[in-house]
C-alpha cells in the first residue's frame, strides 16, 4: 500500500476530525474575512463558515458547469459563485484575505498548478492566507478508489507545487501544517457509486466489469449501518509575502 511520502504515520493512526473548519478557525481570524475558494464544489465548508461568521463574505470558483449551476440554484447571503478555475481568477488584485483549496489542487492540470498558486497570490492581499487541504494517498478508502481513479501522481504533484511555491519564497511562505483523518460514511454500495463513481466533473470510464470489481472491494466494509472509512488529510497554511 502506498502512502503520502511526507507522512510517517499510517492513515488509520491519524486523529479523527469531524469538522475541518475547526482547523482553519484555529489558524486564521474569520470574523470579517473575505474568502475566495478555488474548486469549491458544493462549497460546504465555505457555506458553514459564513453561517458562523455573519460579517464574512465569500466567492466560490468552480469549473464544473453542472456543479456551478447547482451552486447558483442554492443562493446564500454574502456568497457569490463564478464559473472559473484557479489558473485564471476574474477578481482584482489583493481582493481576498483568505484563499481556500479544499481537495482541489490535485484536480488542476499538472502544467498549471504553479500558475494557479501564482494567481491565488495575486488575488490574496499581502499578509493574507492560503489554506491548501489535500487527501493523503493511503487508507482503505483509497485502495477502493484507486481501482478506477488512481490519483497517486496528481496528489504528489500537488504537494510538490506547494513545496516549490514555499521554496521560491517570493509569493508564499509556510505558516502551519497538520495531518488528520476525516470520517466518511456510505449507506450502501449504491450510495458509494452515486457519490464516487459518477461525479459530474469527471468521466472515470466505469464499465460493468469495473463497477463489479469496485463493488467487490467495497463490500467487505459494509455493515448493518453502512460502510465507514477515514480519509487521511494533509493541510498546509501559507501566508502571502508582503
Amino acid at each position: 500500500m502506498t502512502h503520502d511520502l511526507e507522512s510517517p504515520v499510517h492513515p488509520d493512526q491519524l486523529p479523527l476530525l469531524d469538522d475541518e473548519l475547526d482547523v482553519l478557525a484555529a489558524w486564521v481570524a474569520l470574523d470579517q474575512v473575505r474568502v475566495v475558494e478555488a474548486g469549491c464544489g458544493n462549497a460546504r465548508l465555505l457555506r458553514d463558515m459564513l453561517k458562523r461568521h455573519p460579517m464574512a463574505t465569500g466567492v466560490g470558483l468552480e469549473v464544473d458547469g453542472v456543479q456551478h449551476a447547482r451552486n447558483l440554484a442554492a443562493p446564500q447571503a454574502r456568497l457569490c459563485f463564478i464559473e472559473a478555475g484557479a489558473q485564471s481568477i476574474p477578481l482584482p488584485d489583493a481582493d481576498a484575505d483568505l484563499a481556500l483549496m479544499l481537495k482541489s489542487l490535485h484536480h488542476v492540470p499538472l502544467d498549471q498548478m504553479d500558475t494557479a498558486l501564482n494567481e491565488l497570490a495575486r488575488v490574496v492581499r499581502p499578509g493574507g492566507w492560503l489554506y491548501v487541504s489535500e487527501p493523503i494517498y493511503g487508507g482503505a478508502l483509497n485502495e477502493i478508489v484507486r481501482l478506477y481513479n488512481d490519483e497517486g501522481r496528481v496528489r504528489r504533484e500537488a504537494q510538490a507545487a506547494v513545496n516549490r511555491a514555499v521554496a521560491d519564497g517570493r509569493l508564499w511562505r509556510a505558516a502551519a501544517e497538520r495531518r488528520f483523518a476525516q470520517p466518511v460514511h456510505y449507506r450502501d454500495f449504491d450510495d458509494f457509486a452515486q457519490r464516487m463513481l459518477y461525479p459530474s466533473f469527471a468521466d472515470h470510464g466505469i464499465t460493468d466489469d469495473l463497477r463489479e470489481r469496485v463493488r467487490q472491494a467495497y463490500q467487505p466494509h459494509q455493515t448493518a449501518d453502512g460502510a465507514r472509512f477515514v480519509r487521511p488529510m494533509h493541510v498546509r497554511l501559507l501566508q502571502r509575502v508582503p
